[in-house]
């Protein structure tokens, strides 16, 4: 059964807070940099030794890695509020089918039924 109005609100919703809350989060661990690419904090403890460099750059690879997930998340967030504003969230990309409500409330980003990631995936 196609999603109600009320329900593509409530997903539009949600979609937005984390939306709002990933831009934060990011905010907190980059910057953008000349070209427009946005890129982790390099943070300098002040330090000189060897111990201070390995514990800032390992910090920066971990802030890296954190930076391209929190990127990764914001990708599938613009996808999902694209999908509505193409009155087609919660449709299947590749069986044209309803997603089933529980995928979507579990992982409202979803574009995808179970049964097709599975069949993507060679699970089946």
């Amino acid at each position: 059964m196609p999603l109600s109005k009320e329900q593509i609100a409530y997903f539009q919703d949600r979609l937005l807070k984390e939306k709002a809350r990933l831009t934060e989060e990011l905010a907190t661990l980059g910057h953008t940099d000349k070209e427009g690419n946005f890129e982790a904090n390099y943070t300098e403890s002040g330090g000189n030794s060897t111990d201070d460099d390995a514990v800032e750059m390992t910090e920066f690879v971990d802030n890296e890695a954190i930076v391209e997930r929190l990127q990764g998340d914001l990708r599938d967030i613009g996808k999902a509020l694209k999908a509505i504003e193409n009155g087609t969230y919660g449709i299947c990309k590749y069986t044209g089918k309803d997603i089933d409500i529980r995928r979507l409330e579990a992982r409202p980003t979803s574009l995808t039924s179970i049964e097709a990631k599975k069949a993507l995936t060679q699970e089946l």
